[in-house]
């Protein structure tokens, strides 16, 4: 997957378009990150990546692009 494609993931988890997602973005700082993004991004880490994620490793999550290292196959 390019990071185009995770972009466009993430996104579209946050409700917001592509280019309104900056990939250096503090994830506090986006009022978009919330419980249900986070639930969101839980859930399609296990349907497209079929990988488990917990919420302690979101937690360590900061930027976007920190996510993007979660979403590998």
């Amino acid at each position: 997957m390019t990071e185009q494609e995770k972009l466009e993931k993430i996104a579209e988890i946050l409700d917001l378009e592509v280019e309104e997602v900056d990939i250096e973005a503090d994830l506090e700082s986006l009022e978009e990150w919330d419980s249900v993004a986070i639930l969101s991004f839980i859930a399609m880490m296990d349907e497209e990546f079929e990988k488990e994620v917990k919420g302690s490793e979101i937690r360590q999550m900061k930027t976007v692009k920190d996510l993007f290292g979660l979403m590998v196959k």
